[in-house]
């Protein structure tokens, strides 16, 4: 079974991340240098994403680790890669606005932007 998450924008360019039974199970912030600081629902930070070389996204954990990578995908979604390029997810924007992404159960703990 995949992980679901649902990502819906909050003030000042946060976004708020939700399980798929409607619980906040994080938020990210931008920071002073065009990325994003993610953290998890107590506050902790968890890691950061930002624009990488060719375009896509790079996420770290807390201590710097690459997790993973996102690009935009054909289809005009993200596709979500683990270190080793090992397709772990998508995402698309939902019906409601917001963003709809579905993990696989081995996926790094990366949210996106």
């Amino acid at each position: 079974m995949a992980k679901k998450v649902t990502s819906r924008p909050g003030i000042f360019g946060t976004m708020n991340h939700y399980d798929e039974k409607g619980r906040k199970i994080g938020e990210s912030h931008p920071n002073s240098w065009g990325d994003m600081n993610h953290y998890d629902s107590s506050g902790a930070k968890v890691g950061e994403s930002h624009e990488n070389f060719w375009g896509g996204t790079t996420h770290r954990d807390a201590h710097g680790n690459k997790t993973g990578e996102s690009n935009e995908n054909f289809w005009g979604g993200t596709t979500h890669y683990d270190t080793r390029g090992n397709k772990v997810g998508e995402s698309y924007e939902g019906f409601l606005g917001g963003v709809k992404t579905n993990f696989a159960d081995n996926s790094p703990n990366i949210y996106h932007a």
